[in-house]
């Protein structure tokens, strides 16, 4: 699913529901909008349609969005917690602190709606006439492997639900994080804004989408996301690793088995490493300027200052498509709307520490359009 060539069949999908928040905000022109939810909703119904959309097409999946944010959120918090049974397994059956019977609840959601879409996806592979279905989605897949009798990895039901839960939470919470961070940022700083409508103007042009054959070609809004990870990774500590052997590092001794949390937050803020480095400077990652070889460390690469996304084997999968969903957002969200904060405010920088690091007080924007041929919102 994570592949660019997967990436690129489900285009459409995400095009749409891009143009479908676009149109969202031409309705709410001159009122506050919460860019947090908004990209959240955008994020989750693209996820919906590549993961599980396809086996629910001409269902009502019928999911509540304010409950749904809410309940990844929840299950987001619980994982980054502090939990005693695992200082103390023996406890582990008391589900002293609640967070079993709480990420239980969670769980008998997601499953409602997974165990719809598996079991219509099962019956039609079972069919002795098997129906066409417009296209693929990524539970086809997985349900192809776990039908698959002579796979040397067969997957299991639980498996696959596994997976459909991890692809929500990793896309869904941490994509949105990043798009509101961004436009905190741009917003915080007019001349960011106006240079990437300028850029805007000259790739994609007046009076057309943003299509994503344009994103590549959007260097200065790249350096803008890029800045944005390294000032505020998504995720912090990055996901839990533990050592297969004991080393040695910065003179500390490291037994093998522990857990082990990288402090990207803090290394990618280092002033040692980084010129001005609390100050949001999208030219660092503009042509050679700056470190130019800085990248999202795909394999190969060697420059462990800047890790927003991980590194090795472990790297995060989902690179391609969180970058073309933010990228294409992004764009959209600058190219066909002017925007300013609600008066009486300022855009505040507090985070809100978890497993995922969250604006404390979300961000509020006012859009106004900047294209007089409404067809450009509309369609």
């Amino acid at each position: 699913m994570s592949s660019n060539t997967k990436i690129d069949i489900m285009y459409g999908v995400r095009r749409g529901e891009v143009r479908k928040s676009i149109r969202y905000l031409f309705q709410n022109i001159n009122t506050p909008v919460d860019i947090g939810r908004l990209a959240f909703q955008t994020t989750m119904d693209t996820v919906i349609n590549m993961t599980i959309g396809a086996s629910l097409e001409g269902d009502d999946v019928a999911i509540d969005i304010g409950q749904f944010k809410k309940a990844v959120e929840d299950l987001v918090l619980i994982n980054g917690k502090f939990n005693i049974s695992d200082v103390f397994p023996v406890l582990k059956w008391f589900d002293i602190q609640g967070m079993a019977r709480e990420s239980t609840k969670i769980f008998q959601m997601f499953e409602a709606v997974f165990d719809k879409a598996i079991t219509k996806r099962k019956n039609t592979l079972n069919d002795p006439v098997p129906k066409a279905f417009t296209r693929k989605d990524f539970l086809q897949y997985l349900m192809e492997l776990h039908e698959d009798q002579t796979s040397e990895t067969p997957i299991t039901i639980t498996e696959i639900k596994a997976l459909l839960t991890d692809t929500f939470l990793a896309a869904t919470d941490t994509t949105t994080t990043t798009v509101e961070w961004a436009m905190a940022e741009i917003l915080n700083k007019p001349v960011v804004l106006n240079k990437i409508q300028e850029e805007l103007k000259q790739v994609v042009g007046l009076n057309n989408n943003v299509e994503d054959s344009h994103l590549s070609k959007l260097t200065y809004l790249n350096a803008v996301l890029k800045e944005t990870l390294r000032l505020h990774p998504p995720v912090p500590f990055l996901v839990p690793r533990k050592s297969s052997q004991s080393a040695i590092v910065g003179g500390y001794t490291i037994p093998k088995g522990a857990t082990i949390f990288l402090n990207v937050w803090s290394m990618q803020r280092d002033p040692n490493v980084w010129n001005n480095s609390l100050e949001f400077l999208p030219e660092r990652f503009c042509g050679d300027k700056i470190q130019g070889d800085i990248d999202y460390n795909f394999s190969g690469h060697q420059n462990f200052n800047y890790l927003p996304f991980g590194s090795g084997r472990r790297i995060c999968a989902g690179i391609s498509l969180g970058e073309k969903m933010v990228m294409h957002l992004l764009a959209s969200f600058m190219h066909c709307f002017d925007w300013k904060l609600p008066v009486g405010t300022k855009v505040e920088f507090l985070d809100k520490f978890g497993l995922v690091l969250k604006k404390q007080t979300p961000l509020a924007a006012i859009p106004t359009p900047r294209f007089s041929d409404i067809d450009i919102y509309l369609h």
